[in-house]
């Protein structure tokens, strides 16, 4: 009998817990009947009573749900990992705890890793946002696609269901400030993308934040393309061109007996310039340095508290 992982990140979503139980028991109806499915969730550090509410429903379900209690807030990506750790699954899935993405959508998905695709993505169409949100999230992914990963869908993605293999490969790789999702783009497999109109959030309020959003561009850019770092080697060559050609102009006027250039503000104007630059590449050598010694430190991505696993 397959078995599908849900793992559902947590954080903050006390009142949205009992949604899911109706919106997952639901669904499961629409599977075929030999397929086994098991729900874990993960509490991302909550200080609500998500945990408790997550309890109350393992209890309902105490053969299909799993509770990972994590010591701290992680991040929601680090608390996938965590989820792909505990799951049992042969093949897994990333559904969000806001019932924003649909989980009768699991279906289709389903049913093309059944055909042998080990990748199916659910991308967005559409997106309940508007103004400064929806620029940035559109910015965000035609730059990723323009400049890191070019197979990534135009809408973005955090819906996806994936084999037990590729989870496993990416387990082994344990890659700290990333894109978990973009990390199963770059394993390279062939994926399906289905389309689909992500919902408005129902209860409660997002914690995805404008410096989490600044993070995640941060981490992914830096993560899957060398663009900045080859920005600065342009730029500088670009100044250092124009740096040279000023210089010649220079001695030539001295040589031919003109009056040099001259003005405190145009020199002062020039010097801001650069030193800004110089500040800037310092800022995105050391965003590539810092990872580096993150990653040397090796400190674990998160640190489970308590796991409360299904019945067998």
């Amino acid at each position: 009998m397959p078995k599908l992982s849900v793992i559902i990140p947590c954080y903050h979503n006390e009142a949205n817990i009992p949604l899911l139980d109706t919106e997952l028991v639901a669904n499961k109806s629409l599977f075929p009947p030999d397929v086994d499915v098991e729900y874990v969730f993960v509490d991302d550090g909550s200080e609500d009573g998500t945990l408790a509410a997550l309890h109350d429903l393992r209890k309902q379900y105490p053969r299909q749900v799993c509770v990972v209690e994590l010591a701290g807030n992680v991040g929601a990506y680090n608390a996938v990992v965590a989820g792909m750790e505990y799951a049992t699954g042969d093949c897994l899935a990333v559904l969000a705890a806001d019932l924003q993405d649909p989980p009768a959508l699991l279906v289709d998905m389903y049913g093309y890793w059944k055909q042998g695709i080990r990748l199916v993505i659910g991308s967005r169409q559409d997106r309940p946002e508007t103004g400064l949100s929806r620029l940035l999230s559109t910015s965000f992914h035609w730059l990723m696609r323009r400049f890191a990963l070019r197979n990534v869908p135009a809408g973005g993605f955090d819906f996806v269901l994936f084999d037990r293999q590729v989870a496993t490969e990416v387990l082994q790789m344990r890659e700290r400030n990333s894109n978990i999702f973009y990390l199963m783009l770059w394993l390279g497999y062939p994926y399906v993308n289905i389309p689909y109109v992500r919902r408005p959030r129902r209860l409660g309020h997002s914690r995805w934040t404008l410096a989490k959003r600044i993070k995640l561009f941060v981490d992914s850019f830096v993560s899957f393309s060398f663009l900045p770092i080859r920005l600065i080697s342009v730029v500088g060559m670009v100044l250092g061109t124009l740096a040279l050609l000023y210089g010649a102009y220079i001695i030539l006027m001295r040589l031919l007996g003109s009056p040099e250039p001259s003005g405190w503000s145009s020199l002062m104007v020039v010097l801001l310039v650069v030193s800004a630059f110089q500040m800037l590449a310092l800022g995105i050598i050391g965003e590539y340095v810092w990872r580096g010694l993150d990653a040397a430190r090796n400190r674990p991505l998160y640190v489970v508290k308590e796991v409360t696993e299904p019945l067998s």
